[in-house]
């Protein structure tokens, strides 16, 4: 690859036209850089192409000249994959906003990928169906992103990851070509499944242009519940129980320590701890029904059995919209109260459900044997396994000091990943923050299998070059 000449430049922005291109350093600046401030990017053009054509025609440019290129999305990553590091071309989708059809009789929609993630559930709720895939950022999030990272979220436990919601893809290839993969089909037993490749490829294999995704009935009601409960044992016994007592119809199992509570109801306004004293560790838990009255019974029922079982120390029912969104506050702003108590080093991992209760004492006794303070604050998706596994800093440390200690902490954190057979990415990615890490933990026919698939689509190397592999 070698830097775009001063021609190809000009050619890019001839085939976007005028309102298709930047180089102001003010323009640039939002998509260079991520929210947690841990990257920092270069390009010198951001294309803003209108349409798939046009997309087609910058790759094909690209190609011809060897110009590395990075597609960005909603720019919402969290491993560095959407940011363009070495002066690559960048390729921003948001212009290409349009949900492009809703079958609801074949319970599917075709959206574009850089419509965002609000927009099309709007879409699809407005014909009385549910695009289930449900993220914090899903106002900012878009299509394209979601796919190309495989995205989880909130509603993993019922649905699946955004691999298991994708139908079809439309791809422009890194030699220009267009693949219009867009089936609405749930059996094609035709050959290799390929828009598998591109789901959590981040955009190393292709960019991703368009998206169906099956559509699910939506549920009339929703029974939100907010649960204390004394150990993370207890939450798994809670977990089955949920299960078995709402028919399979649990959306949501996430869980939180104390410390993290804590954080929330400090550094949020007009957020407040629910309960009259303090507990170890709480459950947000939602299933979903048609029938209010017995969702109702459900719900009621799991939380005797469970009180009986003494598996919570207390728990309510959300009696209305804004207390549900009340409980959803403490669960939601988890994520960003961290900063304001310093350095957070972070880690997206999962292990068999089975593992957790195990991991967790194990990582917490490590990281505070390895910097003595040190405030863990592990939260995120318990009903599958998925650990948001926080380290915050020590009260009185030096952020900067502690921050560069990310490596050596998070490597203790991935060895006990590993250990209980769990994965160092269970949603975010390996972008270029994980992109070395992994190779600790992948086997080497694992590692050659992924480059043969990269070389086989990509020979010149010009797809977001330096992600994942």
């Amino acid at each position: 690859m070698t830097m775009p000449s001063k021609e190809t430049l000009d050619r890019l922005r001839a085939l976007v036209g005028p309102s298709g291109w930047t180089s102001d350093a003010d323009d640039l600046a939002p998509h260079l850089t991520e929210w947690r401030g841990r990257y920092q990017g270069q390009t010198p053009l951001l294309l803003r192409p209108g349409s798939v054509g046009e997309i087609a025609s910058i790759v094909s440019v690209c190609a011809e000249t060897h110009t590395a290129i990075v597609p960005q999305g909603g720019n919402t990553g969290l491993v560095g994959g959407q940011i363009p590091f070495d002066g690559e071309v960048l390729i921003s989708l948001e212009r290409l906003r349009t949900v492009r059809n809703i079958d609801s009789e074949n319970a599917t929609m075709t959206i574009e990928a850089g419509c965002p993630l609000a927009t099309a559930q709007e879409a699809a709720a407005a014909r009385d169906m549910l695009l289930a895939t449900s993220l914090a950022s899903e106002g900012t999030a878009t299509i394209g992103g979601i796919v190309s990272t495989n995205a989880g979220g909130t509603n993993v436990l019922r649905y699946g990851m955004t691999r298991d919601q994708v139908l079809g893809l439309e791809v422009v290839l890194p030699s220009g070509e267009i693949w219009n993969g867009l089936s609405g089909l749930r059996k094609d037993n035709t050959g290799y499944d390929l828009k598998q490749l591109f789901i959590g490829a981040e955009g190393t294999l292709g960019i991703v242009t368009a998206a169906t995704f099956k559509l699910f009935p939506r549920p009339a009601h929703t029974s939100t519940m907010l649960c204390a409960l004394p150990t993370v044992d207890a939450a798994i016994g809670l977990l089955h129980i949920a299960q078995a007592r709402s028919g399979g119809q649990v959306s949501t199992f996430e869980f939180f320590a104390r410390i993290g509570l804590e954080f929330v109801t400090a550094h949020v306004s007009d957020a407040r701890d629910p309960f009259a004293k303090p507990h170890h560790w709480y459950v947000l838990i939602e299933i979903d029904g048609n029938d209010a009255g017995a969702l109702s019974r459900d719900a009621e029922s799991l939380l005797s059995l469970a009180n009986e079982r003494g598996l919570v120390d207390d728990a309510m029912i959300a009696q209305s919209q804004t207390q549900a969104q009340s409980f959803w506050m403490l669960r939601e702003r988890l994520s960003e109260v961290q900063k304001a108590e310093g350095g957070s080093i972070k880690h997206d991992v999962s292990v068999p459900i089975s593992a957790i209760p195990a991991f967790l004492k194990e990582a917490t006794t490590a990281a505070e044997a390895a910097c003595p303070g040190i405030r863990p604050v592990p939260f995120g998706h318990l009903g599958d396994g998925n650990i948001h596994f926080n380290l915050t800093q020590p009260k009185d440390a030096n952020k900067a000091a502690y921050l560069a200690r990310w490596e050596e902490l998070s490597r203790i954190v991935h060895d006990i990943v590993a250990k209980h057979g769990g994965s160092i990415s269970a949603e975010h990615g390996l972008g270029v923050m994980k992109r070395d890490e992994i190779k600790r933990y992948k086997s080497d026919v694992e590692l050659q299998m992924m480059k043969g698939i990269k070389l086989a689509l990509d020979p010149l190397g010009i797809m977001n070059p330096g992600k994942v592999i």
